[in-house]
């Protein structure tokens, strides 16, 4: 199974990301870089996190505009799987690929720190091994992670069943102090209508091993990796 992960100028998490799709689940993972125009057959597209053009103006305002952009936008369209981390959710948001913004975090600070993360549905190719309620427990690193969507956005997202992970407490309990960043109801995760691009703040690569103090992460790479397998 082939995994591109996307590279742009400030991107920090892309060797995580690699390393962990390469030598733990033993998969076949390459470098896109951002000014290309070749997704060189990837079955799935990974944008990771880190800061793809320093975002100074606004997390993945600028990186959208990235040659290889149109390219995983297109992938996405024909069914392909993409998958954003952190700031890799920025971007996708950015490109219109996800519905809602990001808003600074509400207490303004930088927070880096493992939360739990209850799975709201496991119909969709990130979540099927994982089960209805489970809670996560998974790293964030982040300044912008605060999601925000309008009252009718947040209406269709929930009709459509697209909130995939929520911030919740170690007992799945959704509270305003295990919402850390302030996301309107607790969203961590969205996935768009297809279900095919997943958005989430959560680093899945910074909890697939032992020696990390998690494997949650695992449930949502077994998942794609099933899914391109079996299920597409």
């Amino acid at each position: 199974m082939r995994f591109g992960i996307v590279v742009f100028p400030g991107s920090n998490c892309d060797y995580d990301t690699l390393h962990v799709l390469k030598y733990v689940f033993k998969q076949e993972a390459f470098f896109l870089w951002h000014k290309d125009h070749d997704l060189k057959n990837a079955d799935c597209v990974i944008l990771p996190g880190g800061f793809s053009y320093g975002d100074y103006l606004r997390s993945g305002a600028i990186a959208r505009f990235s040659p290889l952009m149109q390219e995983v936008k297109e992938f996405s369209l024909s069914g392909g799987i993409v998958l954003g981390i952190c700031n890799g959710f920025q971007v996708l948001l950015e490109l219109g690929l996800l519905p809602g913004a990001m808003l600074r975090n509400k207490n303004l600070k930088f927070l880096c720190q493992n939360v739990h993360l209850r799975i709201e549905t496991t119909d969709t190719p990130f979540t099927n091994k994982g089960k209805p309620g489970q809670v996560l427990n998974i790293p964030i690193a982040h300044f912008d992670g605060n999601y925000y969507i309008d009252g009718p956005g947040l209406d269709k997202i929930k009709k459509n069943n697209q909130i995939l992970l929520r911030y919740s407490s170690a007992e799945g309990h959704l509270t305003k102090e295990d919402n850390v960043n302030g996301s309107l109801d607790c969203i961590a995760g969205l996935v768009n209508e297809n279900r095919n691009v997943l958005g989430m703040m959560p680093h899945p690569e910074r909890a697939s091993e032992t020696l990390l103090g998690s494997r949650d992460g695992h449930i949502i790479f077994d998942s794609i990796i099933y899914y391109i397998k079996n299920d597409r």
